[in-house]
This record gives C-alpha cells, sequence and structure tokens, in this order.
C-alpha cells in the first residue's frame, strides 16, 4: 500500500508550488520530454543543457516495450520498475512531470505510465519547462543520477488501457464507450500523410476530434481553465459522464485528454465519468490495414 504521508495538490502542480516543495526528500522531478520526429529536437542535449533543479532524465523511449514493433506501447510490469529502480524512485515518492513541448506532451504519457502500474501520487507541471523558465526558477546543467532504490513489480489497471480487439468491440457496438481521437484535424480527416510510413489515412469509424494541443493555453503552454476544458470535450460530442477511449498517432498525446478530463474532476465543476483510457496501438496499429 503506499503511504499517506504527503500529498499533490492534484493532476496538475505550479511552478511556485514545486519551487516550495523541491527539496522535500519524497519528491521526484522527471524531465520526460519527447517530441515529434518533425520537431527536431534532441531531449537528451536539452535536458543536459538546462533542467529544474534535481530533475531526472525520464526517457519514454525507455519506457515503452523494445519488443513490440508499434511505437510506445506500454512496457512489461518488470521492465518499468526496473526503469524506477535505476532512475531513485520508491514506490511512496511523489512524482512530478514536466516536459519542453510547451503542450503537455510527453509528461502527460509519463503521468499515465505512472497512474498505470498503479502509482497514483504522480502529477504534471503546468506549462512545463516554459513555466519554469518564465518564472525564473533555479535550473542546473549536466545529468542527475539518484541512487538506485527498490521498487515491487506493480499490478497494472486494465481499466486504463484498451488493445486493437477492444477498439473493435466499440465499433461494433459491442461495448459502450466513445472514441476520441487526440491528432490533428487535418489527419482525422485525412486530407494529409501520416508522419509515419505506410499508414492510412483518416481516423477510426466513430470518433470525436480533440487534437491534443488545443487543451493548452497557447500563450502559456498551461492547461485551459477546468470549465473551458469541459466545454471543449463536450462540444467535440462527448459525454464526459461515460467511458472514452483515446487514441492519437501512437499512444502517447492522446494522454493529455485523459488528463485534461482529470483536471476537469479534480475541479469538481460537474459529473464526470470513469477515467479515461487510451487506445495503446492508436492510428500507428488502426492505420496499418483499412478496415
Amino acid at each position: 500500500m503506499e503511504s499517506t504521508k504527503a500529498s499533490l495538490p492534484g493532476p496538475l502542480v505550479t511552478a511556485m508550488w514545486l519551487s516550495i516543495h523541491l527539496d522535500e526528500p519524497d519528491l521526484v522531478v522527471l524531465d520526460t520530454s519527447w517530441y515529434l520526429p518533425a520537431a527536431g529536437r534532441d531531449p537528451d542535449e536539452e535536458y543536459r543543457r538546462a533542467h529544474i533543479k534535481g530533475a531526472v532524465r525520464f526517457d519514454l523511449d525507455a519506457a515503452s516495450d523494445a519488443q513490440n514493433p508499434l511505437p510506445h506501447m506500454v512496457p512489461t510490469a518488470e521492465r518499468f520498475a526496473g526503469l524506477c529502480e535505476r532512475l531513485g524512485i520508491r514506490r511512496d515518492d511523489r512524482i512530478v512531470c514536466y516536459d519542453g513541448s510547451g503542450v503537455n506532451l510527453s509528461a502527460a504519457r509519463a503521468w499515465w505510465l505512472f497512474r498505470y502500474f498503479g502509482h497514483e501520487r504522480v502529477a504534471v507541471l503546468d506549462g512545463g519547462f516554459g513555466a519554469w523558465a518564465r518564472e525564473t526558477r533555479p535550473v542546473q546543467i549536466g545529468v542527475v543520477r539518484r541512487y538506485p532504490t527498490g521498487y515491487h513489480i506493480p499490478t497494472p489497471n486494465p481499466a486504463l488501457i484498451r488493445d486493437l480487439a477492444g477498439i473493435e468491440r466499440i465499433v461494433a457496438g459491442d461495448e459502450a464507450a466513445q472514441l476520441v481521437d487526440c491528432r490533428s484535424g487535418e489527419r482525422f480527416r485525412g486530407e494529409v500523410d501520416e508522419p509515419r510510413a505506410g499508414l492510412a489515412r483518416g481516423h477510426i469509424p466513430g470518433s470525436a476530434n480533440v487534437p491534443f494541443n488545443t487543451l493548452t493555453d497557447p500563450e502559456t503552454g498551461c492547461f485551459r481553465k477546468p470549465a473551458e476544458l469541459a466545454a471543449m470535450i463536450r462540444e467535440s460530442g462527448l459525454d464526459i459522464t461515460r467511458p472514452i477511449v483515446a487514441s492519437c498517432g501512437s499512444g502517447v498525446t492522446a494522454c493529455t485528454l485523459a488528463l485534461a478530463v482529470e483536471v476537469v474532476r479534480a475541479a469538481s465543476i460537474g459529473p464526470v465519468g470513469p477515467p479515461v483510457a487510451i487506445y495503446d496501438g492508436s492510428w500507428s496499429e488502426w492505420g496499418q490495414t483499412a478496415r
């Protein structure tokens, strides 16, 4: 059982909150930056040049199933536990994830992974490294290494994930869940080629479209207010009180929608259904063959 000796204020923390709690021994900050190939950015080099004081580099590719040909599929529980041990993360630590994307892109995926593996005390730094830097909070260069720890092999939460067969059941009407695609509108409508070669254009039948980058304020990189998020999700045709399964290109940016729903839930502004599940294969899997 996880310790209740400390808590987080919610699924998001501000730069001010993090600066106040930064040196607490049970708080681990992770730089989870990962970028789409077209961005032309090297997250490891950016981390070495500047990162939040004390932050450890969390490689999203290392936190994936290396044996699966699909990108960014969830790792085994053993692989995830081993990664946490090497990074010096304990099971009862509080985790704060951030990235440098300006849209909480990969931080949301890391947040979801920890929750999927039952580590509930995890949050995302709202606005990421940009918010931290704008407030001139402490940064450092180089690589931070923590002492390895023990991290018992966790039990995944099957309610937070769907596979191809599960999506086929939803499309066929055999499972009552709503589908939402978090790719751009152009990709959703099939107006442009996919960035990964060999994939069809279009979207999974019956899906709504909520592009992940619309969930954040373009000026600050922070999530929009909870009421605005709820309205955006509702206007897409989704009922936030019913089960939702999110997809994207490879299961990364869909987690931003899952995080947005938890932000709405934490604000207690109205009824919210179960946590959003992620179709881990996403369009990288579905788009391989015409259906």
